[in-house]
């Protein structure tokens, strides 16, 4: 067999087990940024049903992969190289304000906790003080 015949079939098996169809990894990456259809479609200009219809697409331009990948804030790479059989970890923390992935917000100013705290105690004290005194008053 010649060696160009070989390459070319060592080609074609490498495309049918790395079939990346753009609209669908469209969809999971869209699923996994927790968008809806109609909101991700906002962001790019379309109407619901036009992103409906670029999610059922095998290739996309490459014009309208740039501006969902602006929109999910992912590469285009992410969508055009993802397999069917890929997972995703999303481990680095994104996060840009005081959000979490917990979702706490401290409902008191903890400063000022420390502080009431603080004058509870000193009043215990200044109690057993004056208890103390009462004490030795009482033993001369």
């Amino acid at each position: 067999m010649p060696k160009t015949k070989i390459i070319k079939a060592i080609w074609r098996k490498q495309q049918q087990f790395q079939k990346n169809s753009h609209g669908p990894n469209v969809r999971r990456w869209r699923e996994w940024r927790g968008k809806k259809q109609e909101v991700l479609a906002e962001e790019i200009g379309v109407s619901q049903a036009t992103m409906s219809g670029y999610e059922k697409k095998d290739k996309l331009d490459a014009d309208i992969l740039a501006k969902i990948a602006k929109a999910l804030d992912i590469p285009v790479e992410a969508i055009t190289e993802l397999g069917d059989d890929a997972a995703i970890n999303i481990v680095a923390n994104n996060f840009h304000d005081s959000s979490s992935v917990l979702q706490y917000k401290c409902s008191f100013n903890p400063i000022d906790k420390i502080i009431e705290l603080y004058e509870k105690l000193l009043l215990a004290e200044k109690e057993k003080v004056s208890l103390l005194q009462e004490v030795l008053k009482d033993k001369k």
